[in-house]
Formats: structure tokens, C-alpha cells, sequence
């Protein structure tokens, strides 16, 4: 990979992209892979009726053929990382069993499944249902024999205001209370599954240094790359769709060019 001194982001097929860089590249990887369950009804967001057909990039192919995609970035991305390297991957139950299976297949030793909690989740209008208010995060290292960073200190001593599971000076556990992404956030576009700038800054803080260099092979709107950059990282964004990587361009951009604003080390 040709030098990087703080981003890259690319448009184009993530496993087409992935094959550009030479293995043992990147100190962490955050996936939030296609969820796989657009089609042509409808469902509640902030008290709206709205279509579930994000794209074709999130339609399901059928179970198998929907496992074999998960299976192959996982590959790809285990290759990719440093051997003391850990991956993140989010999703719902409509995706992060395949994930997780995809990993215990490719001996990727995991660490935690962490559960993050949405106090302020859309209510589930058919009442035939509980209400979805969660989603699933693994986090997980190359192999059992590898050994990773973890910033135990920041979690178990840092700032959390928001979170009201987690007690001042205590072990941080794997259930975190975060609130949905925020309009703030949105201001120069919206993804269908943007993730809160909050959630990826506990992550990266919690796993990375500062310097490390970030992966995201389905950077959406580029979160992660907000995140990294205003913690001190470098960050490498992939997406197929060319509208959410010029709206991650927008958003990073920002941040670069303004760290008086963001606390960004340049």
C-alpha cells in the first residue's frame, strides 16, 4: 500500500479492493457488513412508516450464498491484519450468527460479544414482537495464541456520561448503553445504518493506539473514519456505493480541517 498519512478511502467491491494490500497491514478492522434484509415492505423509524429496500447492496441471496459473503471478507480480512491485530463486527440477528460462525470457522479466536443497548429504539409497531433495541458486536483476534492490545484503563476509569450501565471506576462490561446516531451527525447526509460517532470511539479507544492504522470495508458514511482520525489513527474506508463515500469524504474532511474544533493531533 502506497504511504498513508492520515486516510484513504475507496469506492468500488470491498473484495476487489481488499486485494491491493499486502497482508499484515492493519492493527484493527471494523466491519458492519449488509444486514441482507431489504425488500419491499416497510417498518417504524422515529414514529414513521418508512420502506426497508436500502439498496441491492443489503438484499439477501439466500442463506448459503449470504454465509459463503461473510465467510470470504472474513478471510480476506484475517489475512489483512497485523498478528496482534483484533476485528469488530456489528450486526443484528439477521447477520451476525453467519458472522460468527464464518469466524469459529476460521479459527479467529473471540474475545467478547458485546451487546449494545439503544435506550431510545423505534418501538415495534405490529405488537407481535418484542422491540428490537439491541445490536450484536464481536470482537475477535487472528488466533487463540495471539496476543492483543487492550486499553483497560480507559474503560474501566474514562468519562462516560451517557452510559448509564457503566459505574465511574468500575470494569466496563460488555453491555453499553448508547444512544441511536444523533442528527447532529447527519448534517452532510444520511446512511440507512449509520452507527453513533459514540460507539466507534469506545471501540477504537479500547483497542487501538494512537498511530494505528483502521480498516473498514463497509465504511457507509464513514463513521469509523471520524472516529479514528479524531482519536489519532489513520483510517482505510472502502464502500461500493459512491454516494456514501463522497458523504464519508464530507464528514472526515471536516474533521481534518478543523482540529482546533475536534482535539485532532496533526
Amino acid at each position: 500500500m502506497e504511504m498513508l498519512e492520515k486516510y484513504k478511502l475507496y469506492n468500488g467491491d470491498c473484495f476487489e479492493v481488499l486485494k491491493n494490500f499486502p497482508p499484515e497491514t492493519f492493527d484493527m478492522i471494523f466491519a458492519d457488513p449488509p444486514y441482507m434484509l431489504s425488500g419491499e415492505g416497510t417498518a417504524c423509524k422515529n414514529g414513521k412508516l418508512v420502506s426497508i429496500n436500502k439498496g441491492n447492496w443489503d438484499k439477501s441471496n439466500g442463506i448459503e450464498e449470504d454465509f459463503e459473503f461473510h465467510k470470504k471478507w472474513l478471510a480476506m480480512c484475517k489475512g489483512l491484519l497485523k498478528p496482534n491485530g483484533t476485528i469488530w463486527v456489528s450486526g443484528t440477528y439477521h447477520n451476525i450468527l453467519s458472522c460468527g460462525y464464518a469466524m469459529l470457522l476460521l479459527n479467529y479466536h473471540i474475545l467478547n460479544d458485546i451487546v449494545w443497548f439503544k435506550p431510545n429504539a423505534s418501538p415495534n409497531i405490529s405488537c407481535k414482537y418484542f422491540t428490537a433495541s439491541h445490536e450484536s458486536l464481536l470482537w475477535a483476534r487472528k488466533d487463540k495464541k495471539a496476543k492483543h492490545y487492550f486499553n483497560y484503563k480507559a474503560m474501566k476509569e474514562g468519562y462516560f456520561p451517557n452510559d448509564f450501565i457503566k459505574k465511574p471506576n468500575m470494569q466496563m462490561r460488555s453491555v453499553w448503553a448508547i444512544a441511536a446516531t444523533k442528527p447532529s451527525e447527519k448534517l452532510h447526509g444520511r446512511h440507512p445504518t449509520q452507527k453513533p460517532l459514540e460507539l466507534l470511539e469506545r471501540i477504537i479507544t479500547a483497542s487501538t493506539q494512537e498511530g494505528d492504522l483502521i480498516l473498514d470495508p463497509f465504511m457507509g458514511s464513514g463513521t469509523t473514519g471520524v472516529a479514528a482520525l479524531k482519536l489519532g489513527r489513520k483510517f482505510v474506508g472502502i464502500d461500493a456505493e459512491k454516494q456514501y463515500v463522497e458523504l464519508a469524504e464530507r464528514r472526515i474532511s471536516e474533521v481534518v480541517n478543523n482540529p482546533q474544533i475536534t482535539g485532532l493531533k496533526l
